[in-house]
C-alpha cells in the first residue's frame, strides 16, 4: 500500500487544490494554454468548444479552423478511433496515456501531435446539456517525425551501400576464382597467405587451404631471396619492378605486386605470370623497359586505351590527375570519363585518329575523380599494326602554361565599354543583334579550332546539323571557294 500510495502522489500535485482554487480565470486560462503545444476544450459530444497554442506557428497553419468542429472530424482515418478512445471515461486510465494522433491540415499536410485528456466533472456551472468538458493537452511531435524520418533515410542508406558492397565483395570472389593467373593475396609477408585462387593452387601442387601454404617451401632460395627485397621495396617506396622467381621444381614465372590496405594493415596482392617461360629473361637496359620505365615516372599523364577508348593501362600522373586511388581503378573505364566536355571529346579524337593515326595538341578539360579541373592538351597517336592494336594518349596540364602564355586569346572586334557606348545610338535589337552575331563567330571558329577545321564534328560539338554551320560559314565569310556541298534533306537538322 505505500508503494502504491507513492506512486500516485509522485504523479499529481498535492497542493495544486489548494494553490489553484485561488487563481482568477484569466490566470487559470494562461496557465492551461502554457501546459502543452495545443489545448483543446471539448463538450461532452467531443465538439472543439475552444483551443488554444503556444505558438504562432500552429496557427499561421490553419489550426484555428478547428473550433466548433468534432475533434474525431479534424484528424485522419486511422487516428479517428485513438480520438474515440480518449474520449471514452470507461476506456481511459486515472492517468490517461499519450497517444499520437495525425490532425489534417488544411493544405493537405498531416500534423502528429501527440494526446492526453482529461475529464472535468460537471458540478456547478460545468453541468450542460452536453455532458462534463474535457480538456486535451497536445504536444507537436514534427521535431521527433523529422529526427525519425532521418533515421529511417540515414538507415536506409546504409543498407544500401551495405548491399553494395556486398554485390561488389562477389563480383571481387568471382573474378579472383575464376582468374586463370595465378594470384595470392599476402598480410605483409611471403610467410602470411590470407587468400589463393585456384590458379595458383593448382600451379603450386596445393589442395589445401591458404592457412596450410607457405610459399617460402616452394621457391628456391636465390628466388625466396630476390622475392622478399622486391616486396620490402614495394613497402618502402611504392613501387617494384617484377622479378624473375624459379619454383623448386624448375619451372620460372614472373613475380609482380601490388599493395593495398584493409582494416589499417598492409596488403600485398601477388601475381605469378607463368608465360615467361618461353620468353626470354628481360634485360634490364633493353628499349622497351627503358621506355616503359620512362612512361610510368613521366610528369605527362599517360593512358593506352584499346580503339574504343576503353582504358588499358595508364601511368602514375595520370592517377595523380584523375584523382583516383591506384591505376587499376582506371582499367576498362572509358577516357570519355574524365575528359571536358562528355561525349564529344572523345568522339573528336577517336574519329581523327581513325582518320589521320595522330592527333596533337587536343585543347580539352580534364576532370577529376573529387571534381577538380584542369586545362589540358592531348596529343595521341594510333597502333594498328601487330598483334595488339590499341591508342596511345598523352595528357599535359596547361594550368601553369595558361598563367604565363604569351599569347593572348583573341580580342573581340568590340569591348563591354564600346558596346554600352552604342546606347542611345542604335536600337537595343540591333545592338543585341550585332553582339549575338560576334559571340556566335568567335564559338565556330573556336571549334574548327579544336576539331582541326572538321566541320562534320564541329557541328556536333556546336549542337548544329552540318547545313546550319555551312549556312553560318558563309554568312560569316569563314568559307573559301572549295565548300562542302550541303546535305541532303534527309540529314538536315534543326539548329
Amino acid at each position: 500500500m505505500a508503494t502504491e500510495h507513492t506512486t500516485l502522489t509522485e504523479r499529481r500535485l498535492d497542493k495544486a487544490v489548494e494553490v489553484l482554487s485561488g487563481l482568477e480565470p484569466d490566470a487559470l486560462a494562461q496557465l492551461l494554454s502554457a501546459s502543452a503545444d495545443v489545448v483543446l476544450l471539448l463538450d461532452g459530444r467531443g465538439v472543439i468548444v475552444d483551443l488554444a497554442f503556444s505558438g504562432d506557428a500552429l496557427i499561421a497553419q490553419g489550426c484555428q479552423s478547428w473550433r466548433s468542429k468534432a475533434w474525431v472530424e479534424t484528424v485522419t482515418v486511422e487516428s479517428q478511433p485513438k480520438v474515440q478512445a480518449l474520449l471514452n471515461p470507461a476506456q481511459q486510465e486515472p492517468a490517461a496515456p499519450w497517444r499520437h494522433i495525425n490532425h489534417t491540415l488544411p493544405d493537405g499536410s498531416d500534423l502528429p501531435l501527440s494526446y492526453s485528456v482529461v475529464q472535468l466533472a460537471a458540478t456547478g456551472a460545468g453541468k450542460t446539456r452536453s455532458g462534463p468538458y474535457t480538456i486535451a493537452f497536445g504536444r507537436d511531435l514534427r521535431p521527433q517525425v523529422t529526427l525519425q524520418q532521418r533515421l529511417v533515410t540515414a538507415q536506409l542508406s546504409m543498407e544500401r551501400d551495405y548491399w553494395r558492397l556486398r554485390q561488389a565483395e562477389t563480383r571481387y570472389r568471382l573474378l579472383f576464382q575464376l582468374a586463370s593467373e595465378p594470384v595470392l593475396i599476402l598480410d605483409g609477408s611471403l610467410d602470411k597467405i590470407t587468400e589463393i585462387n585456384p590458379a595458383a593452387q593448382t600451379l603450386l601442387g596445393e589442395k589445401s587451404n591458404a592457412t596450410n601454404l607457405n610459399l617460402s617451401d616452394k621457391l628456391e632460395p636465390a628466388s625466396l631471396r630476390a622475392l622478399r627485397d622486391m616486396l620490402e621495396r614495394l613497402r618502402s617506396t611504392g613501387r617494384a619492378e617484377p622479378v624473375l622467381v624459379r619454383l623448386n621444381k624448375g619451372q620460372e614465372l614472373l613475380a609482380t605486386a601490388s599493395q593495398f590496405r584493409e582494416d589499417q594493415t598492409l596488403q600485398f596482392l601477388l601475381r605469378l605470370c607463368t608465360q615467361v617461360a618461353t620468353a626470354p629473361a628481360p634485360v634490364a637496359h633493353s628499349g622497351s623497359v627503358l621506355l616503359a620505365s620512362v612512361m610510368e615516372q613521366a610528369p605527362d599523364a599517360m593512358a593506352v586505351t584499346d580503339l574504343d577508348g576503353r582504358v588499358l593501362t595508364v601511368n602514375q600522373a595520370f592517377v595523380d590527375l584523375a584523382e583516383l586511388g591506384n591505376a587499376e581503378l582506371a582499367r576498362g573505364v572509358l577516357l570519355d570519363a574524365w575528359l571536358g566536355r562528355s561525349g564529344v571529346d572523345l568522339r573528336v579524337l577517336l574519329t581523327n585518329l581513325r582518320q589521320h593515326g595522330t592527333v596533337r595538341l587536343y585543347a580539352t578539360q580534364m576532370r577529376g575523380q573529387l571534381g577538380s579541373t584542369a586545362e589540358v592538351e592531348i596529343s595521341a597517336v594510333a597502333i594498328t599494326g601487330g598483334p595488339e592494336k590499341c591508342l596511345g594518349f598523352t595528357i599535359r596540364d596547361m594550368g601553369r602554361r595558361l598563367a604565363t602564355d604569351v599569347r593572348a586569346p583573341r580580342e573581340l572586334p568590340r569591348s563591354a565599354s564600346q558596346m554600352t557606348e552604342l546606347v542611345g545610338r542604335m536600337p537595343l535589337k540591333d545592338i543585341v543583334r550585332e553582339t549575338t552575331d560576334l559571340i556566335e563567330q568567335l564559338c565556330i571558329e573556336a571549334a574548327l579550332q579544336l576539331t582541326g577545321d572538321n566541320r562534320a564534328s564541329a557541328a556536333e560539338m556546336l549542337g548544329l546539323s552540318r547545313q546550319s554551320l555551312y549556312i553560318k560559314l558563309r554568312r560569316f565569310d569563314l568559307v573559301d571557294g572549295s565548300v562542302e556541298p550541303l546535305p541532303g534533306p534527309g540529314d538536315a537538322r534543326s539548329s
